[in-house]
């Protein structure tokens, strides 16, 4: 999922361009998040080593992704974060070998763990069971109406979500995305954050990543960024034998484009991927196919709502089965934020005024507010008061 040892290639080449931070340091921030991989998160956190989900109701219908959307919502909520979900929509043409390849690899971890059930050997069981999580349209759509009856709102993406993410952020609609996938950075989205919805039992620090500094540290342009993750191993397309993370850079440093790098490639010994149509790669991590921001600003998609109390009621207890008293304090709770939110952060407020002496000009030395000319030091900069000797 994304792009293969890109977030060691920024740890060792652009190690500013990450930073930890607290999920409230996005207070009065819009987020954009990415839905479909975030159930499968949950998924996946929420089941046993045999592969069977931790929450169902008593119809055996999976619950886990609810509790878990549910509950990270409502912390970001809290945080004074607005979020808006974005889904998957259809896999690109470009895509199919991969989702073929994972297909089968799927298949063959339910029969190895079967296998290991049958065993009783733990190890595998637990191994095995994370590759066969699948995420199905009834659990999406039951996430949808989760989010829609909280109040936030939901984007259908016509492709990946990640890029629909990315594009939004690129466009400013939202301050970050979300997510776990790091072609969310080949998209262009400007700031990224991961390990956001990382179950808190796993103590995953919070990441920003800044991608005009994995840029600069990386010391490649953005369209030299999309070729040296294609060169890494995208969802796209396979590999080149022989030309690993740390050659690619190198590569791309050199030669500049992917075109260049193919004409370096001794390709009777490091033969191209069949088939490699990094063209068309390159252009749809460029351009992908997405909603507009006017798309999204006539269909009135950026838009939040008070909680649906009676819906919410009717959906998560009657139907998820949770219990009726946590969940009018989950109410409770989304009825509270919805007031910090709308309170915006205090960066919003200000703009930076050009100075008349131009950027970087020593302001003059003025009157007080009693037309007192300001004290000198030796220097001639006035004495801060906590200087002065008494």
């Amino acid at each position: 999922m994304g792009i293969k040892q890109l977030m060691k290639m920024i740890g060792d080449n652009a190690p500013d361009a990450v930073k930890e931070i607290k999920i409230e340091a996005l207070f009065g921030r819009k987020v954009a998040v990415d839905a479909s991989m975030s159930i499968y998160q949950f998924l996946i956190a929420m089941q046993h080593s045999d592969g069977t989900v931790m929450l169902t109701n008593k119809e055996g219908e999976t619950t886990s992704h609810i509790q878990g959307l549910m509950n990270r919502t409502v912390r970001l909520a809290e945080c004074g974060i607005k979020p808006v979900y974005v889904f998957d929509g259809k896999a690109p043409d470009l895509k199919r070998a991969t989702l073929d390849d994972r297909k089968e690899k799927r298949e063959a971890s339910e029969a190895a763990l079967a296998a290991a059930k049958e065993a009783g050997d733990q190890e595998n069981m637990e191994k095995f069971s994370k590759r066969t999580v699948r995420v199905t349209k009834e659990m999406t759509e039951d996430a949808k109406t989760l989010i829609k009856l909280m109040g936030f709102p939901i984007i259908e993406a016509p492709t990946e979500a990640e890029a629909q993410c990315a594009v939004m952020a690129k466009n400013g609609l939202v301050h970050a995305v979300i997510s776990e996938d790091m072609d969310t950075l080949t998209f262009g989205a400007p700031v990224f954050i991961r390990n956001a919805f990382q179950p808190e039992s796993r103590k995953m620090p919070i990441n920003e990543i800044s991608l005009e500094k994995v840029l600069a540290g990386l010391d490649v342009t953005m369209p030299q960024f999309i070729d040296l993750c294609i060169l890494m191993g995208c969802d796209y397309c396979g590999t080149i034998k022989g030309v690993g993370p740390k050659t690619a850079l190198e590569k791309i440093q050199k030669h500049k484009d992917m075109a260049g790098v193919i004409r370096s490639i001794d390709q009777s010994k490091s033969a191209l991927p069949d088939p490699f149509n990094h063209e068309e790669i390159h252009a749809f991590f460029d351009k992908p196919e997405v909603l507009s921001s006017e798309q999204i600003e006539e269909q009135k998609l950026l838009e939040w709502a008070a909680p649906d109390e009676e819906g919410l009621k009717k959906f998560l207890i009657e139907k998820m089965q949770f219990n009726e008293t946590r969940i009018a304090n989950v109410i409770d709770k989304l009825k509270k934020a919805r007031g910090t939110s709308t309170q915006g952060r205090l960066d919003s407020f200000f703009k930076k005024l050009p100075t008349e002496a131009g950027a970087g000009a020593k302001r003059p030395l003025g009157k007080d507010a009693k037309g007192k000319d300001a004290k000198k030091a030796k220097g001639g900069a006035s004495v801060p008061a906590w200087k002065k000797k008494k």
